[in-house]
């Protein structure tokens, strides 16, 4: 299982995308999302529909799912 969160979340889908040899267009048409979308997420927007998040994760075998919180304990 991987772990992703907002820190890693566009590094992790710019990797992959490259290592399936997809530009940033092609990507989106296989994915059915528009080609914005998988700009600013991977210039790491904050604000992201999970739907299409998931639909461009499906790509590379990975899903969007609830992860443990990292908290600062003061």
């Amino acid at each position: 299982m991987i772990f992703l969160n907002k820190n890693n979340l566009a590094i992790t889908v710019k990797k992959n995308r490259k290592k399936l040899h997809l530009t940033q267009v092609e990507a989106a048409e296989r994915a059915g999302v528009g080609l914005r979308f998988i700009r600013e997420l991977e210039c790491g927007k904050k604000t992201l529909r999970m739907d299409k998040v998931n639909d461009l994760l499906f790509l590379f075998g990975l899903e969007l799912g609830p992860v443990p919180m990292e908290r600062d304990d003061e």
